[in-house]
C-alpha cells in the first residue's frame, strides 16, 4: 500500500465531522498507522495527563530558584524515572538500525525534496516522523480528530513529556514548531527542524522576543500550523508547569485559534509511563536506550476543541483557559498524589495494531 496521503498545512478537506472517525489502518508489511479515535459526548472532559508519583518534588517560587525567572523551569530528573529494566538488547538493536535508516534516509533526501518547494517537503517530513515512530516502536494514537486546522492558521499547544512529543505532532499534520535557539544547531535534527519551517527564539533575553511573536502571527496569518510547548521545558507527566504567554499573543494578534492538545506516554497495557520522559539533565541518547528497550509505548494525542480567542481575550485569559483544556478542569498541586488518566473515551472498534 502506499503512504497515506499528507494532510496539507491550511488546505481545506471534505465537510465532515472528525471527531466521528474511529480508523485503525496498517500498511502491507504489517506496519500500523496512527489510531484515530473519537472522543464520546461531544466536548472532552478532563482527562489529565499525569502518573501516579506521590513524592514528586514540589516546585520552589520564582523568586526562589537560581537563574532568570523568565527561563523555563521544571523540578523533574532523575528520580521522576522509573528504575532501569533488563536490557532488551534484540529489540533496542533492530530498532536502533531502523532508526538510524530512517535518520540517514532524511538526511540524504530533504535537501533534494527542499527543490520543490514547501508543500512537498511538509509531505516528506510528514511520512519521516511517521517512519520515526514505527522504527521505535511506538504507536500513535490520536483521539478527538485527525488534523489540527482542516483550513487556515492554527496555535497547536500541549504539554511536554519529551523529544518524542514534537515527532508525533508532525506525524498528525505539518507543524512549525517553535523551538530554543540552540536546537537549530544540534546535529541531523537542527537541520530538520530547519526544513520544517521552525520557528527559533533565544531565550538568553526578552529582547528578540517580540520579534518571534510578530513571526510567529505572520505565519499563522498566511495559514500555517504553528506548534509550541507553553511549558518551556519538559515534564515528567507527574505535573505540569506554568504557561508562557508569550505565544499566545500571537494568536491574539493573527485572530487565530488555539487547539489544545493533551499528550500522554503509555506502556503497551495501557498504564501511564515516565520511562520515555526526557527530562533533567538526561542525555538523548540515554532517553531513547530506554524507549527503544520498552515492550511496547503508546503516545497519545487528545485533540481538544478549538479555542477561539474572544474581543476581551488577552494573552493571559487564552493561556489560562489553554492550560485548564490541556492538564485538566482543576490543576492538581505537584506535591499531592494524583490519579491515572482514564482511557474510558477511547473506544476504538477495531482491534489496535502493535508496533515493531
Amino acid at each position: 500500500m502506499s503512504a497515506p496521503a499528507v494532510p496539507p498545512t491550511g488546505a481545506p478537506t471534505r465537510d465532515r465531522d472528525r471527531r466521528s472517525q474511529d480508523l485503525d489502518v496498517t500498511d502491507g508489511a504489517g506496519v500500523p498507522e496512527p489510531v484515530i479515535a473519537p472522543l464520546r459526548g461531544g466536548e472532552p472532559g478532563p482527562r489529565p495527563p499525569f502518573v501516579e508519583h506521590p513524592t514528586h518534588p514540589g516546585v520552589p517560587r520564582a523568586a526562589e530558584r537560581d537563574g532568570s525567572p523568565w527561563h523555563p523551569y521544571s523540578p523533574c530528573g532523575q528520580d521522576c524515572l522509573p528504575p532501569a529494566a533488563r536490557p532488551a538488547r534484540l529489540r533496542s538493536a533492530r530498532r536502533a538500525a531502523a532508526l538510524l535508516a530512517v535518520v540517514a534516509t532524511a538526511v540524504l533526501a530533504l535537501p533534494v525534496v527542499a527543490l520543490f518547494g514547501r508543500r512537498a517537503t511538509d509531505a516528506a517530513t510528514y511520512r519521516i516522523f511517521r517512519a520515526v515512530l514505527r522504527a521505535a516502536g511506538i504507536r500513535l494514537q490520536v483521539n478527538g480528530g485527525s488534523t489540527f486546522a482542516d483550513g487556515g492558521g492554527a496555535l497547536v499547544v500541549a504539554n511536554h513529556l519529551s523529544w518524542i512529543d514534537v515527532v508525533a505532532l508532525g506525524a498528525v499534520q505539518p507543524v512549525r514548531m517553535i523551538a530554543k535557539r540552540e536546537v537549530g544547531d544540534w546535529p541531523v535534527v537542527g537541520a530538520i527542524a530547519a526544513r520544517t519551517g521552525a520557528l527559533f527564539v533565544d531565550r538568553a533575553g526578552l529582547r528578540a522576543l517580540p520579534a518571534v511573536v510578530d513571526e510567529t502571527a505572520d505565519a499563522l496569518r498566511a495559514g500555517a500550523v504553528v506548534g509550541v510547548f507553553p511549558e518551556g521545558t519538559t515534564w515528567c507527566g507527574s505535573a505540569a508547569g506554568p504557561f508562557r504567554r508569550a505565544p499566545f499573543q500571537a494568536a491574539v494578534d493573527a485572530g487565530a485559534a488555539v487547539r489544545p492538545v493533551t499528550l500522554e506516554l503509555r506502556l503497551a497495557d495501557g498504564r501511564p509511563t515516565t520511562a520515555a520522559s526526557f527530562v533533567g539533565d538526561e542525555t538523548l541518547a540515554g532517553s531513547l536506550r530506554r524507549v527503544l528497550a520498552l515492550d511496547g509505548l503508546v503516545c497519545e494525542l487528545t485533540l481538544h476543541p478549538l479555542l477561539r480567542p474572544g474581543p476581551g481575550d488577552d494573552r493571559r485569559v487564552l493561556a489560562a483557559r489553554a492550560r485548564r483544556v490541556v492538564t485538566g478542569a482543576v490543576a492538581r498541586p505537584v506535591s499531592s498524589p494524583v490519579s491515572g488518566s482514564s482511557v474510558a473515551a477511547v473506544q476504538p472498534t477495531r482491534t489496535e495494531a502493535t508496533a515493531a
